[in-house]
């Protein structure tokens, strides 16, 4: 089984954009419609830019209209945890991911079939990784997904 861990500090503040930083460190919210992933329609999977760890298929993305992309389940639930968000004055629930422990953006009930879930992720949270790269990439157990 895979391991995935969270970089140091300073090593996320190489490898990592200001912007990814901010929000995956600091709880920041990249602008809607104006992100790297909102309206990908590519086939692949969205793991977390911090730690690697598998989060979101495209097979589970959908057009919430939010200029976020969204998802109605995680890829793999053991690699999402939940918390409250009392920021902004009013409650939501936060989505990190458990290894990385980076912060992904929010989920909502108000996601269309089956879950009713709309998990509203920021790309900046994202690295995606196209059907076609998932065994060059190392996440080859994910490639039945898409044939």
């Amino acid at each position: 089984m895979k391991t995935y861990t969270k970089p140091s500090d300073s090593e996320l503040r190489e490898r990592l954009t200001p912007t990814q930083y901010k929000v995956t460190q600091h709880e920041g919210t990249e602008p809607a419609f104006h992100n790297e992933y909102w309206d990908n329609k590519e086939p692949g999977i969205y793991v977390d830019v911090v730690s690697g760890e598998p989060l979101f298929s495209s097979l589970d993305k959908f057009d919430s209209g939010t200029g976020w992309p969204s998802f109605t389940k995680p890829l793999e639930p053991d690699h999402v945890v939940t918390r409250t968000d009392r920021k902004l004055w009013m409650t939501r629930t936060e989505v990190r991911s458990r290894n990385g422990d980076s912060h992904l953006g929010h989920v909502f009930d108000d996601g269309p079939t089956p879950t009713g879930m709309r998990y509203c992720m920021n790309s900046a949270s994202l690295r995606f990784i196209p059907a076609s790269k998932l065994e060059e990439e190392g996440y080859g157990e994910y490639a039945a997904l898409f044939r």
